[in-house]
């Protein structure tokens, strides 16, 4: 039996995504500003030109919302940290292209990581604890590279290492708006580096 082909999207579908994708990204500055309590769902809808009730046309309400941000941006980051665990078997390689991985997500989504600091217990109890989960797998990617890096460390250690480096590598976005990505990229790195116990590591192509 031939493999099925999925069919291109129709103008339609492909209309609604984007728009599903324009309410979740006004979503993150929208909470990130006023926080998921201060911001109405009529609030949402006029950041991308159509009507409060409009809304449910791509979301149950405002929980639901809140909940593709932070479950999707989760299941991003562990799906993408695996696969950049998987295009190399070099652990130190490996655990510089995870500190590369996730400063693109810090720098590209640092209104989604305040969401997620400050609004996390907003979500329904399933979907925190599914957000949770998503997190918990994140950091033991790190801990399984850090283990193959630093074997004579205890993994009790390399789990702070890398809740430490998640800690710097998000907070500082936010206080240097004002200074150049590139500045800011070169920063962290060399700091994150530094954290994890590894010298420095030359980018490869693939982590770029």
């Amino acid at each position: 039996m031939s493999a099925s082909v999925e069919s291109p999207p129709t103008p339609r579908s492909q209309a609604k995504a984007d728009r599903r994708e324009a309410l979740l990204e006004a979503a993150a500055t929208l909470f990130a500003r006023s926080g998921f309590n201060g911001a109405s769902l009529e609030d949402l809808g006029a950041a991308v030109g159509i009507s409060g009730p409009a809304v449910y046309r791509h979301f149950s309400g405002k929980q639901a919302v809140l909940s593709a941000l932070l479950v999707g941006v989760s299941e991003d980051l562990v799906a993408g940290g695996s696969t950049v665990v998987d295009q190399t078997a070099d652990a130190s390689a490996a655990l510089g292209d995870l500190v590369r991985f996730h400063i693109n997500f810090a720098l590209s989504n640092p209104d989604v990581i305040r969401v997620q600091d400050r609004d996390l217990d907003s979500l329904a109890a399933e979907d925190r604890h599914r957000v949770r989960a998503l997190q918990r797998s994140y950091v033991e990617l790190w801990v399984s590279v850090l283990r193959r890096v630093h074997p004579e460390v205890s993994e009790a250690l390399l789990r702070i290492r890398a809740h430490a480096t998640f800690g710097l590598l998000n907070s500082t976005p936010h206080s240097a708006r004002s200074s150049s990505q590139s500045d800011v990229r070169t920063l962290l790195e060399e700091m994150a580096i530094a954290a994890l116990g590894l010298s420095s590591v030359t980018p490869r192509d693939s982590a770029q």
